[in-house]
């Protein structure tokens, strides 16, 4: 992880870690950076957003940085990443900049960056820009006249978004029933309008942002209101987004959770009955349910393991030619369709194929078991962050629980790419034993790291 960006771009509280000065000079490296090899006079890099309230002052502060040193910036808007990752290609822009913290509360945001190719930047790529910003490595260009950039707004992006996601689409949704979770972000642009047109009936929740409300209590970390609603108005099913639209989770027609690995399972299934999974793989992560893997190996599907982090899944779709992959979460890679995570991209293909099965979302799930999961969160301190690594009581501690479960289960312990947390996760057949030694584990990092 790198000195300003983590797994998933620069994070923080808005204008005290994240401010304003630092994302001026963080749109002056990265338009260096990605434009080293522009043969345009002025490149061209656009800007999305979510709908937090320190969004459109961290918009302006790129959009000086971008200006002064040249290039030119086209605003999106509100949209969902994903929308920033396709459009950067259709437009012929040499980057993209999305203005996210995703899940997390309003308090905090973020900036990711996406290369002319629609993909998020390589580690190399992300150092190089904390280079300049933090080492002066490079100086900073400072054109004057007619050297310096412009800014326009896009007026077609979110009708341009909308009309990709329905063109990857094989089935209409007519007839169904459906909630829809906006979490009171990005999607809450696009859902309504994306799923009406596609045929279906939707019932929307939180979809009203204020700059305050994104991911409170709604949204795909908070299922329960979705869960209920659906099966309290008798729909089809549901689907949650997150703060940024990149992932997406679903509730069947009972008010049942479906997390990324069931959709994953079943839309794995698919691709496979119409010979569109290449190489007859599905790439997860280390922290793929148990089941998933199983469920793969049960019927004729390669698994490969990713790290932790829709990024890394990605590169090894790339690096080994695979088209379909994701995380529990709901982060779902579509290659064929999208460069990055797609949550109503996701939702479109699993609703379409439900569709046109004439079935039950319930129903597919049964095709994998679920291994009962435990996650306990610790937060510790910067130097306990640090001295994470080279804990040997903790590294003890879990060597011990490995051999407790055997083959009966796992333990994966590490460190959020995104927060100051280490995440402690176990699985296994005994849901009283994987608790306890969860508990036992999550006690002594608090204890050796807080």
């Amino acid at each position: 992880m790198g000195r300003l960006f983590g797994t998933d771009g620069a994070r923080g509280i808005a204008n005290t870690d994240l401010t304003a000065e630092l994302a001026i000079n963080i749109g002056r490296a990265a338009a260096m950076v990605l434009t080293d090899n522009s043969e345009k006079e002025h490149p061209v890099i656009l800007i999305g957003k979510d709908t937090r309230l320190s969004s459109d002052m961290l918009e302006g502060a790129l959009s000086a940085g971008l200006c002064s040193i040249g290039a030119n910036v086209i605003i999106l808007g509100v949209v969902p990443t994903p929308a920033v990752a396709y459009l950067v290609k259709k437009y012929n822009a040499d980057a993209g900049i999305m203005i996210s913290a995703s899940h997390n509360p309003f308090e905090y945001n973020g900036i990711k960056i996406f290369s002319g190719e629609g993909y998020k930047l390589p580690d190399a790529l992300e150092e190089e820009i904390e280079s300049i910003i933090i080492d002066h490595s490079r100086p900073y260009p400072q054109p004057t006249g007619d050297g310096m950039g412009s800014v326009k707004y896009a007026d077609k992006a979110i009708d341009d978004y909308i009309e990709h996601i329905i063109g990857t689409v094989p089935d209409r949704l007519d007839g169904m029933k459906i909630a829809i979770d906006c979490s009171n972000g990005s999607s809450s642009v696009t859902a309504e309008r994306l799923f009406t047109e596609l045929g279906a009936e939707c019932h929307m929740l939180s979809d009203k942002p204020d700059g305050k409300n994104i991911n409170a209590n709604c949204g795909s970390t908070h299922m329960e209101n979705l869960m209920k609603y659906v099966a309290d108005n008798k729909l089809d099913l549901g689907v949650a987004f997150d703060g940024d639209a990149d992932r997406c989770l679903a509730v069947d027609e009972n008010g049942n959770m479906v997390d990324g690995d069931f959709i994953m399972a079943i839309c794995a299934m698919d691709l496979a009955s119409r010979n569109m999974l290449k190489k007859n793989t599905a790439v997860g992560t280390v922290m793929s349910n148990m089941g998933f893997g199983r469920f793969c190996a049960d019927n004729g599907l390669n698994f490969v393991a990713a790290s932790v982090g829709d990024r890394y899944v990605l590169e090894a779709m790339l690096r080994e030619g695979y088209n379909f992959g994701g995380e529990q979460s709901g982060h779902v890679i579509f290659l064929d369709y999208s460069t990055t995570g797609d949550g109503q991209l996701t939702a479109a293909q699993l609703l379409s194929l439900i569709n046109l099965r004439k079935t039950k979302l319930s129903s597919l799930t049964s095709i994998m078991t679920h291994y009962p999961q435990v996650l306990v969160n610790v937060r510790v301190t910067p130097q306990g962050k640090i001295n994470y690594s080279n804990d040997n009581e903790i590294k003890e501690k879990i060597e011990a629980v490995r051999k407790e479960l055997g083959d009966d289960g796992r333990i994966l312990v590490r460190m959020s790419g995104t927060e100051p947390l280490v995440r402690v996760m176990l699985e296994g057949l005994d849901l009283d034993k994987i608790n306890r030694l969860a508990n036992e584990t999550a006690d002594l990092i608090k204890t050796r790291l807080s």
